[in-house]
């Protein structure tokens, strides 16, 4: 870590052994992922239960060069486990090893990104030729052929009708790969 690890206790007295503990699995994290530049973790002891006994809260606050910070607030709310302050810190770090890998693999691209499918309306039809043009939101002209209509649904097309379509690179420019009318109901 660029800043040295901040460790803080709430409601409860400093500890050697629970600074050390929290330590060694913060360890773990920079042995899975050596770029973090920051950590805080704040360890406490906020409920006052009587019958019940007292769990501990584990805080811990991440951040990472160009992605948003990692943030933990383990609350264990009636979970007994928590009642041992290292579960309770064991479960925090585990919870921020998560976060930390999803970020990891995005970064590294192995996270698919779903985009949503472009919208735009039927342009034009040329029957005779089994294509069509698409005006697409953004101002563009996407070429469609008969065969990427979804259902076999290029009869049932009409110029002006709204569509959603996904885009490649065609031999002569942008081509619809997929086009699905969009009837009224799915409209938002």
């Amino acid at each position: 870590m660029q800043v040295p690890l901040e460790i803080h206790f709430e409601d409860i007295g400093p500890s050697e052994a629970i600074e050390a503990r929290a330590r060694k699995e913060a360890e773990k994290l920079e042995e899975f992922y050596d770029r973090i530049t920051s950590a805080r973790v704040v360890i406490g002891r906020p409920h006052r239960r009587h019958h019940k006994g007292n769990t501990y809260r584990v805080r811990i606050h991440m951040t990472l060069p160009g992605a948003p910070d990692i943030v933990v607030d383990h609350d264990p709310g009636d979970r007994y486990a928590h009642e041992d302050v290292y579960v309770a810190i064991r479960d925090a770090f585990r919870a921020a090893r998560r976060q930390l890998q999803d970020e990891v693999r995005k970064r590294q691209g192995h996270v698919k990104v779903h985009e949503s499918p472009l919208h735009g309306v039927i342009a034009s039809m040329v029957p005779e030729e089994d294509h069509g043009f698409i005006a697409s939101s953004d101002g563009r002209e996407i070429y469609f052929h008969r065969n990427s209509v979804a259902k076999d649904g290029y009869d049932d097309l009409d110029v002006g009708q709204e569509v959603r379509f996904a885009e490649d690179r065609g031999d002569r420019g942008p081509q619809a790969t997929f086009v699905q009318p969009i009837g009224k109901h799915h409209l938002v």
